[in-house]
């Protein structure tokens, strides 16, 4: 899911249910599958996803061009963790090329897990235990069958040495042991809830045989084995790294595997700014083209190959709610320690000027960390259920957010709405804020001053369209734009007042909601709560969260927890786009049917059509644009 659970990709609802089999009674036994809600959408014999080519090419090569840098091959550990290179373990653009889990999510379902390494699952209706039984036919690259052994030193290492949302997935199992020759058993605390056994689902599974315990928590850059469709064949530290199909790959021929990973190479090629990454595209030197930017989508596709139709535009339409993109603020900050600061704060970015003069008006404004599903609370009064919910903590919902008559500030698109910039200055009036001079200053006399840490030069412009309505109230902003290992090393260590950041959004929200807000990951270094969020209401239902029973409970309590995120005025909320776009050369197709969560990049496949980019520039010759050199 997660980059936390974003950056494996689950995320949770809150019931589980079991395909069942024929003639089986109330206990389903072992599974093929497991939902959280309803049962699995394909049954135990299915033959394929429902959205893939199933006889896509298996071959030539895929060329990827990311920003940023690596330094590190071992995907779980906390140092390096997020400088560890692009595609190891799941990645949300690439797949998990290396590492694989025991089960592996459907992108067209809420939330449903399909046998990988483990061919069936069992539980209880109290989620009490969880039993795996590992596909006897799973090997590693190097030909080392995957063993209940492997599981257990996997969660050994993730408990000691692995990153903290790991440990706390692995909290409550207080029993692990194996069952037979290929099982493998969990027995859970009280402290479980129905999410667990799916996370422990989603965990990777590492090979005892091939990692020192001693030196497991070191970064790397030997190349490490794993049971997944490629190996890594060459590592150029910072620039690049390039993974090979493993023709002996065990799993090619499962149904949860067709019409994925359809390359004989991959290829990662890293750039140091956004401007060469895009260059790198334009050339011939990357083939796909992840866009972000209306303003860059609408102005920078005039180059010959975009013109004759080499390079291809696409939109793509999801069922899945929108990210929040944000300004966030970190509230360890005594600045930003009071709430009606923020909301001031918030009020003063000028999306309708930003979205005319600098995106030519592509972007929708996000009000919800749910937009644009059954998820959110934008637009809808709170029902008795959600306020019941609420009802022990009075005065963390605002009252036109629990009605449902909020949005964000909408603005005349001048550029200087009084009407705005007076409401702001009101609230921060009753928050003892004065001018002294042209600057506002704080009950302290400070001046209301404070610093945004920036990444990229699109992140610069959104910061100085806000720094520039900021400064009219006599608030100064000031913008610094870091390198990507500077960014991440602050950002981890929670050393900034400011940052921009997109939350996730699925339709299926869980326990990773307790590592980007949940008080308990408040101090803890490397955590996802960037803001610094420390509130009972938000642990208290995001509990109701994870373990409701019913879809209806489900939503109720997802609803309300928007609510106080909302009131809580954590973010500035920004904008987002209405669908996805990318960019390809025109040899690089993809199925026909969209899955609910967007295009998925592992489905892709290469199909030579004569127009291909030239061979010089299709070989592995380094740029100087790229990282490190």
């Amino acid at each position: 899911m997660r980059q936390h659970l974003a950056a494996i990709g689950l995320t949770a609802l809150s019931l589980f249910s079991f395909a069942p089999s024929q003639g089986q009674a109330a206990d389903p036994g072992p599974q093929h599958a497991i939902a959280m809600q309803g049962n699995p959408a394909l049954p135990a014999d299915f033959k394929q996803l429902p959205f893939v080519n199933a006889q896509a090419p298996q071959t030539g090569t895929m060329r990827y061009c990311v920003f940023g840098n690596f330094d590190n091959l071992n995907p779980v550990i906390v140092r390096g963790a997020l400088t560890t290179a692009r595609g190891i373990w799941f990645d949300k653009e690439f797949g998990s090329l290396v590492f694989e889990p025991l089960m592996q999510r459907s992108p067209d379902e809420p939330f449903t897990m399909y046998g990988l390494l483990a061919k069936s699952i069992e539980t209880d209706d109290k989620r009490s235990f969880v039993e795996f039984q590992l596909d006897p036919n799973a090997t590693f690259s190097d030909g080392q069958p995957v063993t209940p052994d492997d599981v257990l030193f996997t969660v050994k290492m993730l408990r000691e040495h692995g990153r903290p949302l790991y440990a706390n997935w692995l909290r409550p199992a207080v029993k692990i042991e194996k069952v037979g020759e290929h099982g493998i058993r969990f027995t859970f605390d009280k402290t479980a809830d129905r999410e667990t056994p799916l996370l422990i689902a989603g965990l990777p599974v590492l090979p005892k045989h091939a990692f020192d315990e001693k030196t497991f928590e070191q970064t790397t850059l030997k190349p490490v084995i794993g049971s997944g469709p490629y190996v890594i064949a060459n590592v150029k530290p910072g620039q690049q790294i390039t993974y090979k199909k493993n023709p002996n790959y065990w799993g090619k021929d499962l149904p949860i595997r067709k019409g994925y990973f359809n390359y004989d190479t991959v290829i990662v090629d890293y750039y140091r700014d956004s401007n060469a990454q895009f260059e790198a595209f334009k050339k011939g030197n990357c083939y796909v083209y992840l866009e972000g930017d209306p303003n860059h989508w609408r102005t920078a596709y005039d180059f010959p190959a975009a013109k004759d139709g080499r390079v291809i535009k696409e939109s793509f339409h999801t069922g899945a709610p929108a990210n929040m993109l944000g300004f966030v603020f970190n509230t360890r900050r005594p600045i930003f320690a009071d709430k009606e600061v923020r909301k001031a704060l918030a009020m003063l970015f000028d999306f309708q000027w930003a979205n005319r003069n600098l995106y030519y008006g592509a972007y929708q404004r996000t009000g919800s960390f749910f937009q644009g599903s059954e998820l959110s609370a934008l637009g809808r009064p709170a029902s008795e259920a959600e306020k019941k919910l609420l009802a022990p903590y009075p005065g963390d919902v605002d009252p036109d957010v629990m009605d449902g008559t909020y949005k964000p500030a909408v603005s005349d698109g001048s550029g200087f709405d009084r009407k705005v910039l007076r409401a702001a200055l009101q609230i921060f009036e009753k928050a003892g804020y004065t001018f002294k001079g042209s600057q506002l200053v704080g009950p302290n006399g400070a001046a209301l001053s404070f610093e945004v840490l920036v990444q990229s030069p699109s992140q610069e412009k959104m910061a100085l369209a806000y720094q520039r309505t900021l400064a009219r109230l006599g608030i100064q902003m000031n913008v610094r734009l870091v390198d990507d290992s500077q960014y991440q090393a602050r950002k981890d260590a929670f050393d900034y007042d400011m940052i921009i950041n997109a939350y996730s959004a699925s339709l299926s929200p869980g326990a990773e909601q307790f590592y980007r807000w949940g008080s308990r990951a408040k101090d803890i270094h490397g955590s996802f709560n960037y803001a610094g969020a420390s509130d009972p209401a938000i642990d208290a239902l995001i509990d109701k969260i994870v373990t409701a029973r019913s879809r209806e409970d489900f939503v109720t309590a997802v609803r309300a927890y928007d609510r106080v995120l909302i009131s809580g005025y954590y973010v500035v909320p920004l904008f987002h786009l209405p669908e996805q776009r990318l960019a390809r050369w025109s040899f690089i197709k993809h199925p026909e049917k969209t899955p609910l969560y967007g295009y998925q990049l592992p489905t892709f496949w290469r199909q030579d059509d004569g127009r291909t980019p030239p061979p010089a520039q299709d070989a592995s010759a380094t740029s100087d644009s790229k990282a490190g050199n």
